[in-house]
């Protein structure tokens, strides 16, 4: 039986987009999903695709819906059970450790006090460099999840880690952490 339980899927720009497809298909057998998708991510993977496994509109953008009075970001976090950005670039973790709130899902993102989870997608010097190792700290201080990242082979040809975890380790770690 489906759970009630809605998880908010942030999905940014990144060659691993593609996988965040397969995890919301996946995981909107089990929960309801509402994805959040940047400027960037729209150029990977289309929303279309989210909207069709997660029967759900997309949100991309704060200025999409101006029927209602109540910002979506603020009733969406109100309603969300836990928040997985998959995959999490290096840019989305600097705003998320900042505090930028710029766009629909860095606005959410610093809306939303329950649990974060964060899949990190990303070529290995980036994922190594200093700004990126001190942001991972400052969201590891506010319990953000870390869902990876693992070492490999990327999409650029770079081997290192900075490869998004798969799929059904991602899903096992929000069934560990979403609230019962």
């Amino acid at each position: 039986m489906k759970s009630n339980k809605l998880i908010v899927l942030g999905v940014t720009g990144s060659i691993a987009a593609f996988k965040a497809a397969d995890l919301c298909s996946k995981l909107a057998k089990e929960f309801e999903v509402q994805v959040i998708m940047t400027e960037n991510a729209c150029r990977f993977v289309t929303p279309v695709t989210f909207r069709t496994l997660s029967r759900r509109p997309v949100i991309t953008t704060l200025w999409e819906d101006e029927s209602q009075w109540r910002p979506r970001h603020v009733e969406l976090a109100d309603e969300a059970d836990l928040f997985a950005v998959v995959p999490a670039t290096a840019n989305f973790l600097a705003k998320a450790a900042n505090g930028i709130a710029d766009d629909a899902l860095s606005t959410f993102a610093a809306t939303f006090h329950g649990q974060h989870i964060y899949a990190p997608a990303m070529n290995p010097k980036m994922w190594s460099h200093e700004a990126c190792k001190n942001n991972v700290a400052i969201l590891e201080r506010r319990q953000v999840i870390f869902a990876g990242p693992a070492d490999g082979s990327v999409a650029c040809g770079a081997d290192g880690k900075g490869r998004m975890i798969e799929v059904p380790e991602i899903i096992s770690i929000i069934k560990e952490h979403i609230k019962r």
